[in-house]
């Protein structure tokens, strides 16, 4: 199972119920009206007449930049990956239909989707048919045509990840059972630990979201800064794009290629931000199994028939040979269950069948005032991440939305749960209003990086952690960028435009962090009898400055030190030894660099093609730069962080001003396009520029117009 940790978040697939006849699907663009605008740094600009329109257009766009990404995650999706991979990937097809996602859609589609938004994604679903089509050459025809369902499946399966739905269940693949089993009247503990971090593919998912209010504004303008951090290449890393038709939609901003909606960014009138929370959204229940008969449990005292179907999973042996392997799927009144050497167990787990997301996305794009985007979020479709919002008017909000479960009080919802209570089978969440948020908060700014909801701006306008129960699972945790961030803000007073820039690229680590507690311990070390060596690298510790700048010579050994502890925090692992630390990360440096103290410009590298260029920022630094291959290159490549971001605001006349950034550039794979990598030095040097979400602006720099398939 520990193959969940690699699922990109792109389209899922169900199957091919039709054969892809190329000719056909060569006419969809016929009955679309829609403009493709390629602007001087390549990103698209898709403009429909009706939202259908642009959605087809959109498609296509991301197409011709993402098509191998789109292209090879079908079959993990549709669940026929092991069939073209091997049987390495049996474990995913597995996955897939032991969620029953399918028999989700199948039964919802058309009864929980509005018509207009199966319109919308059924157009978008036929762009990538479209191109398909025109690019045979390109594409095993096989997997073809995908259809709406696909395009929701996708974000279904998406939510999931993102909260860290695969960790326990994960931890039912162990040899041993990982939690008791919480008994009646036993009280949950709470404590700092509570809510680790996200990964994805084994790189971090994280992000900053910031406003400032007029209130709190220099010149009186209201600021949002949109800054999640995701991979940099690769399914999961942000793609930049521009939708608009004439039926409302406006919208520009980040997604994941084959997204079918924006995913953090703004229209004329206002935009969000989003940062990944982990509340606690799955729960496990040890089921009583009937020792006569392996197919019945225990449900208030009767024996009830676990729900059983086979499935089969096409493998692919030695390169070629086709092979078959049957499974049992089985399903409680709880939720799907697994049989493990150690017990059986039932998961359920927040978002079970809710298929509205790509519903919601469009309706905060096409919200213009706050009202609109407050009963869009209502809507209450997505099972996790953190909103921050700001809009013309002036209005900023945080909300830590999570669909949380509406739990039982009395027992330790932390461990494993008796699966013989139908009293323990929620039902219901937390309505959208009740859970923690913060409107135009009086100290004027919100600061969101992944930390607790009650401590997301000044104290006094924070939400109250008392009014909650431990029961709702709220996340506890600190991380360094919140910190950083919050005595910032409480610092500065009023905010001008270039200091709420300089917090969002700050580098340094808060001495309230967890990160230099871990470090300080360092410094605590006697090392009177070690090697001269180790006591020279406690020195630079003691020397540094808490800065990741590329001139600083203590943060690549400081750094390496933080960094172990809060990669063992993000996973929920022991606190690393101190010592141990200390010693390995000064071996490493010694032994790849020669020196204890190398300039972290020489450390902190980012690479694209040819380019290889010195990048500010760390591990946890609200500049969040994350690199590996230390081992093998000598220096850490940037694989994760900042990404796409954008600094938008509305002056005291409600005047729009947007600036932005990729990590590399809109040609996301094709190595040969001018696009490649042309917006990579701007990024190291922290130089933004207009999007051109303004069309008379963009008049001047489109180097290309043209419809799907011209």
């Amino acid at each position: 199972m520990r193959a969940l940790l690699i699922i990109p978040a792109l389209l899922l697939i169900s199957g091919c119920t039709k054969t892809f006849n190329a000719a056909e699907y060569l006419q969809l663009n016929k009955k679309y009206d829609v403009v493709i605008e390629r602007d001087h740094l390549g990103v698209p600009h898709v403009i429909g007449e009706r939202d259908v329109d642009a959605a087809f257009g959109f498609a296509y766009a991301q197409a011709e930049d993402n098509w191998q990404i789109i292209h090879d995650s079908i079959p993990f999706y549709r669940g026929t990956n092991a069939a073209i991979n091997g049987k390495d990937a049996a474990t995913i097809d597995f996955l897939i239909q032991w969620l029953d996602i399918w028999q989700d859609l199948d039964a919802g589609y058309h009864s929980q989707l509005k018509p207009e938004t199966r319109a919308y994604i059924e157009a978008f679903a036929d762009g990538i048919n479209y191109y398909a089509a025109l690019h045979p050459e390109e594409t095993n025809q096989s997997l073809f045509p995908i259809n709406g369902k696909d395009i929701v499946a996708g974000y279904m399966l998406r939510h999931l990840l993102f909260y860290g739905f695969d960790a326990p269940v994960i931890e039912l693949f162990e040899d041993q059972r990982k939690h008791p089993i919480s008994k009646q009247g036993e009280t949950m503990a709470d404590t700092q630990s509570r809510g680790h971090g996200v990964t994805i593919g084994g790189l971090p998912v994280g992000s900053n979201a910031m406003t400032v209010s007029p209130y709190n504004s220099a010149d009186g303008s209201t600021r949002l800064a949109i800054n999640s951090h995701q991979p940099t290449t690769g399914p999961v890393a942000w793609y930049e794009a521009h939708i608009q038709s004439n039926e409302g939609l406006n919208v520009m901003g980040g997604l994941f290629p084959s997204g079918a909606t924006i995913g953090v960014g703004f229209n004329e009138n206002l935009g969000w931000g989003a940062t990944v929370n982990k509340p606690d959204l799955v729960d496990i229940y040890v089921l009583d199994i009937d020792p006569n008969n392996p197919n019945r449990y225990k449900l208030d005292g009767e024996w009830k028939a676990l729900a059983s179907r086979e499935i089969s999973i096409g493998v692919k042996l030695l390169g070629f040979l086709p092979w078959s392997v049957t499974r049992e799927v089985l399903r409680s009144e709880h939720g799907p269950v697994l049989r493990t050497d150690h017990g059986t167990y039932a998961v359920r787990y927040a978002g079970m069948g809710e298929m509205r997301q790509v519903e919601q996305w469009l309706a905060m794009s096409k919200a213009q005032n706050f009202e609109e985007w407050r009963n869009a979020m209502r809507l209450h479709a997505f099972a996790s991440f953190n909103l921050v919002y700001a809009d013309r008017e002036g209005n900023t909000m945080f909300v830590h939305n999570s669909l949380t479960p509406n739990r039982a009080s009395g027992y330790n919802w932390a461990h494993y749960l008796p699966g013989d209570d139908s009293s323990l089978i929620w039902d219901q969440y937390m309505p959208f209003d009740q859970l923690p948020q913060v409107i135009n908060p009086k100290s004027g700014y919100i600061h969101s990086a992944n930390q607790s909801p009650f401590h997301v701006t000044a104290e006094g306008d924070n939400p109250v952690k008392e009014n909650y129960r431990i029961e709702d699972g709220f996340p506890t945790r600190m991380t360094n960028r919140a910190d950083r961030g919050l005595e910032l803000f409480a610092e500065l007073g009023t905010i001008s435009e270039q200091e709420f820039f300089d917090i969002k690229h700050d580098k340094s680590f808060s001495t309230k962090s967890r990160s230099m507690a871990f470090l300080t311990q360092a410094l605590e070390l006697d090392l009177s009898g070690a090697e001269q060596k180790y006591q020279d690298a406690q020195q630079i510790i003691a020397n540094w400055d808490r800065n990741t700048n590329i001139e600083n010579r203590g943060a690549a050994l400081s750094t390496c030190v933080i960094g172990t502890e809060w990669l063992a925090e993000q996973k929920g692992k022991p606190v690393p030894d101190i010592r141990e630390e200390l010693f390995r990360c000064s071996d490493r440096l010694l032994d790849k660099v020669g020196r204890l103290d190398p300039l972290w410009g020489d450390i902190s590298r980012h690479v694209r093609g040819d380019l290889n260029l010195p990048v500010g920022g760390g591990p946890d630094t609200l500049r969040a730069i994350y690199g590996t291959g230390m081992e093998e290159d000598g220096y850490l490549t940037n694989v994760a962080g900042d990404g796409l971001y954008y600094m938008v605001s509305w002056d005291a006349e409600g005047k729009q001003k947007v600036r932005g950034i990729h990590q590399f550039g809109a040609a996301t794979l094709d190595e040969t396009s001018p696009h490649y990598a042309d917006q990579a030095q701007d990024y190291v040097d922290e130089v933004l520029h207009d999007p051109l979400f303004d069309a008379k602006l963009r008049a001047k720099k489109i180097q290309r117009q043209y419809r799907p398939g011209e």
